[in-house]
């Protein structure tokens, strides 16, 4: 069944993302977020105010749904339309970034355990230092000596 075929009831059933769903299948070309939402405004003919108030949730909620991907040029279409090389490239970008954020906490650990070898040995050489005039006396030696 068309979008054009459905009543307005049966479209009300429908979520934003399943409308959306329905549109690009149909029209068979991307869109983006606001001309979507306009359509699904006027589809239910909704209040234009309801685009101020809900355009940045429905573009979460697009964003959010696997079944859209947003593309380069701004646009959303849906994913099953796409090879998965862009879906592979983005995510080799994504584990290139997390690596980088986990070796910028390896030097940060490392700089912490450097400072702190640094100080501990500090510490030690000032104990040394504070010892070195005390003499050990053997208790048994003194014993002896009485």
């Amino acid at each position: 069944m068309t979008l054009k075929n459905m009543k307005k009831e049966q479209l009300e059933l429908l979520s934003n993302k399943d409308i959306t769903n329905l549109i690009l299948e149909e029209k068979k070309k991307s869109y983006n977020t606001a001309d979507l939402f306009k359509m699904i405004i006027k589809l239910l003919e909704l209040p234009e105010k309801t685009f101020e108030e809900k355009i940045a949730d429905y573009y979460t909620a697009l964003a959010t749904d696997k079944r859209f991907i947003l593309l380069e040029d701004g646009t959303w279409d849906l994913r099953s339309r796409h090879t998965s090389d862009k879906v592979i490239k983005i995510t080799e970008e994504e584990d290139e970034e997390i690596e980088e954020e986990q070796e910028e906490k390896e030097d940060l650990t490392d700089l912490e355990e450097d400072n702190y070898d640094d100080n501990e040995e500090e510490d030690y050489d000032d104990a040394n230092e504070e010892l070195k005039d005390l003499v050990v006396i053997d208790e048994d030696e003194l014993e002896l000596e009485e």
